[in-house]
């Protein structure tokens, strides 16, 4: 949460790459405890760079209709097939056709990162 001068707490939703983006940006000599095992969490478990995070949120909520919750915790993931997939899509209450899946699916195999 961030505070602004009147002390009312807004919330953004991030993915581990955008995490990971703003503490390299706070500098790793200026992290405390907290922020170092937090920055190492999402070094290891970034799947994506954090642009492309942004954009693949963006995309997701725009062009498939996720919530974004749903499309940051799908980023965060990047399932591989579409059963995976359907496991962050609202616990299988929202009804998704397979063709938008496979789309969906699709559109993350191509920003994955080489492993």
């Amino acid at each position: 949460m961030i505070k602004t001068s009147k002390e009312k707490a807004t919330e953004k939703n991030l993915t581990l790459p955008q995490v990971k983006k703003l503490l390299e940006s706070l500098g790793e000599e200026n992290l405390d405890q907290f922020q170092r095992r937090t920055f190492d969490y999402v070094s290891k478990f970034s799947k994506v760079e954090a642009e492309a995070a942004e954009k693949l949120v963006e995309k997701l909520v725009d062009e498939f209709g996720l919530e974004e919750e749903e499309a940051v915790q799908v980023v965060n993931c990047m399932p591989r097939s579409i059963e995976e997939l359907r496991i962050f899509l609202a616990g299988g209450r929202k009804i998704i056709e397979t063709s938008k899946l496979e789309a969906i699916v699709n559109l993350l195999d191509e920003h994955q990162k080489l492993r």
